[in-house]
């Protein structure tokens, strides 16, 4: 009984390489269905977009102003009423006190240009006094690229300088930055 040469690579065992071996798929979680709501009026859809453009096409000088760990994003629009917005709410109700305007306002001040700008600006971290003056920081710094010729004497009264002053760290073995475990005689 002669086996044929077709018939004994038929009987050999074929090793199966890892690609060709039928590996389950991974489930893909089933894709959402969007659901896109219909504009209330057909009047609207337009107003809309030529309000969001016109505030687009809106010429600003903007500038981002720090101090400790507070970030004022600082916006100065010469066009538009004069109002000063502080994470979109009114200057005077985020600032709550005469000294966080004086603070604020003082670059406008010393500059005499406290009716000539729109302001917005958007403020995170640190605590109301850091946030103050990192407003102050910004808008100092955007009105130097409204009018270089300010710089000299934003930069005279300190307003252009970053303040540089952070918390020191903490280190091991101590309570705080310096602070010692107290220490006891007995």
């Amino acid at each position: 009984m002669a086996e044929t040469k077709e018939e004994t690579k038929e009987k050999k065992p074929v090793a199966k390489s890892a690609a060709a071996k039928k590996v389950p798929a991974a489930k893909k979680p089933a894709a959402k269905p969007v659901v896109k709501s219909a504009p209330q009026s057909a009047d609207a859809v337009p107003a809309a977009v030529l309000a969001e453009a016109k505030k687009k096409a809106e010429k600003y000088y903007g500038a981002v102003g720090r101090r400790k760990t507070a970030t004022a994003r600082v916006r100065l629009y010469t066009k538009g009423d004069k109002v000063f917005l502080v994470n979109n709410l009114p200057f005077e109700a985020y600032f709550k006190g005469e000294e966080f305007k004086n603070i604020i306002e003082a670059p406008l001040v010393k500059m005499n240009c406290t009716d000539r700008f729109r302001v917005t600006a958007l403020v995170k971290g640190g605590g109301i006094n850091a946030q103050a003056e990192a407003l102050r920081h910004g808008i100092t710094r955007a009105l130097v690229l409204f009018n270089a010729d300010f710089k000299k004497r934003l930069k005279k009264s300190g307003y252009l300088t970053r303040d540089p002053r952070m918390k020191e760290r903490k280190k091991p073995g101590l309570k705080k930055a310096r602070r010692a475990p107290q220490w006891a005689k007995r």
